[in-house]
């Protein structure tokens, strides 16, 4: 009799108590998501006009960044992008004539539809802000600079939850990134805009603490 009863115990408990509640995904929640990222500039990213006449197009590339985040409402929450500095080749006239680095910064407001629920798959969006810095500005027979930029941005991703703690993640930002260029040559200055404006792609994993 006492194992029947206790049999039914277990059985109403299991039935009143979700077998994945401990994946509920929501307010309190601090965060991490870590993995490769790649920078894709857009093209034709400005030119310096007569006399010099040079398109220019920065090339793509890929390194390590992060994210830190926290969930203020089941269903609201902050994050901040990180990454090491990406480097890119900038064509002028088709010719790999100039480099840049820089360092993206990215904080986003971000609102998740499926937040407070123990669905696995977890999408989100995200609206904010970008810092950008360049460095190491360099311009074969001159010199080239490139100021700080300020720029909107916007955010697409989704975490598919393994367990309590990791999930899969994939995410996609639009960086509204333009800077005013100075490139040196032969003791004259020349000045343009440049519009890099890139698509960050980003796949690696979410640890939830």
């Amino acid at each position: 009799m006492r194992r029947a009863l206790l049999v039914s115990s277990l059985a109403l408990t299991a039935a009143l108590v979700p077998a994945t509640s401990a994946l509920a995904y929501g307010q309190g929640d601090f965060y991490t998501r870590f993995g490769v990222a790649k920078v894709a500039p857009q093209s034709d990213n400005g030119d310096f006009g007569a006399p010099l006449n040079m398109k220019i197009d920065a090339d793509d590339d890929s390194g390590f960044a992060f994210t830190l985040g926290y969930r203020f409402h089941d269903k609201l929450g902050v994050e901040l992008l990180a990454a090491q500095r990406f480097e890119h080749q900038v064509a002028l006239n088709d010719n790999n004539l100039a480099s840049i680095k820089h360092l993206p910064p990215t904080l986003t407001l971000q609102y998740y539809p499926l937040g407070g629920t123990d669905a696995r798959v977890q999408p989100y969006l995200g609206a904010g802000i970008n810092y950008t810095h360049f460095s190491d500005e360099k311009l074969d027979g001159g010199e080239l600079e490139l100021d700080d930029s300020w720029g909107g941005a916007a955010q697409l991703g989704v975490d598919l939850l393994i367990d309590d703690h990791w999930a899969l993640n994939a995410a996609a930002w639009y960086l509204d990134i333009d800077s005013d260029a100075t490139a040196t040559l032969g003791g004259t200055d020349y000045h343009t805009n440049v519009d890099i404006d890139p698509i960050v792609v980003m796949g690696g994993l979410s640890y939830r603490f």
